[in-house]
């Protein structure tokens, strides 16, 4: 009975820091683009140029929890996603050579990889893109989860306009 006790003593704080670290970044997520942020985005990129990928569930990698669809678009100073992600603590986004579809992928090609920077919202997210990045110089973006060193989701890239 004080085994019994104990287990459930110690059951709810775990429990609960879980779902703590499950749903914080959801409520502490940033807002997305809308619609008219998106086609205002598009609208003044028509003259750059644009690489553009999609995001699909059925990766190897991708899971009910790991995953992101919609399409990614990118500029030589802005990174853009017409779509979501799942929602989860702390990911990145990354240009990587070539398309990476499983966490040891990306662990045996990190060293090449170039993070562009935190993904604070999972729908619809924004992000600058750093200087001295060439995206041609990539073949796909990939985001990742820095707190679980976790694959949430790839994409291969190529020139749109």
């Amino acid at each position: 009975m004080i085994l019994f006790g104990l287990i459930k003593f110690c059951a709810g704080p775990v429990i609960g820091f879980g779902l703590g670290v499950y749903f914080l970044p959801i409520l502490t997520a940033e807002k997305g683009l809308s619609d008219s942020e998106l086609t205002a985005l598009s609208a003044a990129t028509a003259r750059q140029q644009v690489w553009g990928g999609t995001f699909t569930r059925d990766l190897p990698a991708s899971d009910a929890f790991h995953w992101g669809e919609g399409r990614i678009h990118l500029t030589k100073d802005r990174a853009w996603l017409d779509g979501s992600v799942s929602p989860g603590p702390d990911y990145r986004l990354y240009l990587t050579k070539h398309l990476v579809k499983t966490k040891e992928g990306f662990e045996a090609t990190r060293a090449s990889a170039v993070q562009v920077g935190p993904i604070k919202a999972f729908e619809n997210f924004s992000l600058e893109i750093p200087d001295g990045i060439n995206i041609s110089d990539f073949g796909a973006v990939l985001i990742w989860c820095e707190a679980f060193s976790a694959f949430i989701t790839a994409a291969e890239i190529s020139r749109t306009l």
